[in-house]
């Protein structure tokens, strides 16, 4: 009787004694960190040159395709006049007309030039012969002055009969011109582009043959083996890219991580708008790829890319999983699985990098640190490790 109220009262207090914990425990161990900035860009090339109409001009089709390889000074596009208008009839009666009216105020220039020559000719022929007379003492000086005024005249008269019929010349071609080359097939000086340098079609603006205007972009040319990404970074993150900085390039649908280094971080932000509707201040950041043309075939201009800034990295740091960090009297703590129970222990932390921080000081290599520490977990409490 004695051992079965033995057995009772020891079963009793068993069950009152407090059960350990269950929890999963991590180890802190010894390995490399990167501090990564992480955001997806696009590539382009370093260098592009588009090829525009200098003119307005008539440009001939254009049978080159996007991804044609051209030389240096090979031929583009070839450039004519402009095409004539086409008159309606009306407007072609009238131009009709005004060939036959210039054609007739050319005649009536013609004819007031014979007049105005056959009378700049004899008020000549009059003044010598009153200077003959004035000389011999025959006429006064008034008569001759009268007979030179009269001859400066008729030249005068005469020189500008002339001019008359340079310009009636003039309306008449200008007038004859419009009919004739309303039917013509644009004839006359012809104009070719040629490429500024060696590299690849990168689009063709226009294929078919029309009239263009001045400056009007017609293809665009550039070499793809000379590649850069650009990439719009939160401010926030702009701030910790230097030029030099290290870039891994993934998810760009070949196989093994590119690399690249920033050459340029632009010093002006733009506000954009995210999918959810979100204001964002964006900065744009270039790197220059540095892995070969081999290693990235395929991978062509405006491609997509996940662009990785490589902020701070380090190959022999102590690590903690941030999950088994929280914060503590404006610190970081943890707790650690010593023998069975929950130690609770201020951490110093230096860099983190997504579920991985670096430890400076509070935890050493081999600890065994409760991840996700439940609510209730206290120090010294029993644990128990899944």
């Amino acid at each position: 009787m004695i051992a079965v109220a033995v057995l009772v009262v020891l079963a009793v207090a068993y069950g009152f004694m407090p059960k350990p914990v269950l929890v999963e425990t991590a180890a802190i161990t010894r390995g490399s960190l990167q501090v990564i900035v992480e955001d997806e860009g696009e590539t382009q090339v370093k260098h592009r040159y588009v090829v525009t109409s200098p003119v307005m001009a008539f440009a001939r089709r254009i049978e080159m395709k996007a991804g044609d390889w051209v030389a240096k000074g090979q031929e583009l596009v070839r450039l004519e006049p402009p095409r004539p208008t086409i008159l309606d009839p009306r407007t072609a009666a009238e131009a009709q007309q005004r060939v036959k009216a210039a054609e007739a105020m050319l005649s009536q220039a013609e004819e007031q030039v014979r007049a105005t020559t056959a009378a700049a000719a004899n008020a000549e022929e009059e003044r010598a012969r009153t200077e003959r007379l004035f000389e011999s003492g025959s006429a006064t000086q008034q008569l001759r002055e009268q007979t030179r005024s009269v001859a400066l005249q008729a030249v005068a008269q005469r020189d500008a009969a002339t001019a008359a019929v340079e310009a009636a010349r003039a309306d008449l071609a200008s007038a004859r011109a419009v009919v004739a080359y309303t039917e013509g097939s644009g004839a006359g000086v012809r104009q070719t582009l040629r490429a500024p340098t060696a590299g690849t079609v990168l689009a063709v603006y226009r294929e078919s043959e029309g009239q263009v205007m001045p400056g009007e972009a017609l293809m665009e040319i550039g070499d793809v083996d000379s590649l850069e990404v650009r990439v719009d970074v939160l401010s926030q993150d702009a701030v910790r890219i230097r030029p030099g900085t290290h870039v891994m390039l993934d998810r760009w649908g070949g196989e093994g991580v590119l690399k690249a280094v920033v050459t340029r971080v632009e010093p002006q932000g733009v506000t954009t708008v995210s999918s959810l509707g979100v204001e964002e201040k964006r900065v744009a950041v270039v790197a220059d790829l540095v892995s070969p043309a081999a290693h990235r075939a395929g991978l062509g201009s405006g491609f997509r890319v996940l662009a990785q800034f490589v902020i701070w990295e380090s190959d022999d740091v102590l690590l903690a999983p941030t999950s088994a960090l929280f914060r503590e009297d404006g610190g970081w703590a943890a707790f650690v699985d010593e023998g069975g129970k929950a130690v609770k222990r201020a951490v110093e932390i230096g860099h983190q990098a997504g579920l991985t921080a670096e430890v400076l000081s509070g935890l050493s290599e081999g600890d065994e640190v409760i991840v996700h520490p439940p609510n209730n977990l206290e120090e010294g409490v029993g644990v128990e490790a899944l």
